[in-house]
């Protein structure tokens, strides 16, 4: 156990375009920075800026798993570059909101007995539905946007409801989307993350609830009792 004097802190962004990570002390001093920039670290996905995109021009998406890498980079080059994991007091976190993560069914029992010696992205290769997660890029979804809003009464019923009328890269059209054309592999999921509780999921080994800012931009969450709203999940489950 650190002592207080030693303790240190690390915060880590999983943004579009990279993955970054920094420790600070107590007094916010920054101790070490490190970048992961998915094109050139992985080019093995074949991104571009971050995403892979379809040749609708619409459809816009990251590999799942090469966020998972990028993680497995990222504290590699902190261990590196002198970080001592086990001064670590907390560990915080942002994420893009609007990006969504699709667990297979089992994926849980899997994160609770993952061998710290192996890398984590070839323990979870396995472990998403939907390889490639629908980011707030996409704008694919407008038939799906358009069912939400008439499913409440329109537009402005929708932003009274959950803050916002619906928009494409909002999760609950993605989810819809997905549900309505990957059935398979929907069935098979058994939790859907946004980016920020997918990558606290990956500390935690279960999954992680979903923040309820974040929450409140998905067009599914009343944003005055702080529920889902059963309309609007209506909306996804029905096909």
């Amino acid at each position: 156990m650190a002592s207080d004097e030693e303790k240190t802190y690390l915060g880590i962004d999983f943004s579009t375009q990279q993955l970054k990570g920094i420790i600070v002390d107590d007094n916010l001093n920054l101790l070490l920075e490190e970048v992961v920039t998915f094109d050139s670290s992985m080019p093995e996905f074949r991104t571009h800026k971050g995403v892979n995109q379809s040749r609708d021009g619409k459809t816009i998406t990251s590999p799942t798993i090469m966020w998972v890498k990028g993680l497995d980079i990222l504290l590699d080059k902190l261990q590196i570059a002198g970080a001592d994991f086990g001064k670590l007091a907390a560990v915080s976190g942002t994420g893009q909101q609007h990006g969504t993560v699709y667990w297979q069914k089992g994926s849980n029992v899997g994160m609770k007995s993952l061998d710290q010696s192996c890398f984590l992205h070839t323990q979870l290769a396995s472990c998403f539905t939907v390889p490639n997660s629908p980011i707030w890029m996409d704008s694919s979804t407008t038939q799906y946007c358009r069912k939400l809003e008439e499913a409440v009464g329109g537009a402005e019923e929708l932003a009274r409801i959950t803050g916002s009328i619906a928009y494409e890269r909002f999760s609950g059209s993605q989810i819809a989307k997905i549900a309505d054309t990957k059935k398979i592999a929907y069935d098979n999921t058994e939790r859907i993350s946004l980016v920020s509780s997918f990558g606290c999921s990956l500390f935690l080994g279960d999954y992680a609830p979903i923040d309820l800012s974040d929450g409140s931009g998905m067009n599914l969450l009343d944003i005055r009792s702080k529920e889902w709203n059963n309309t609007c999940l209506e909306v996804i489950f029905t096909r």
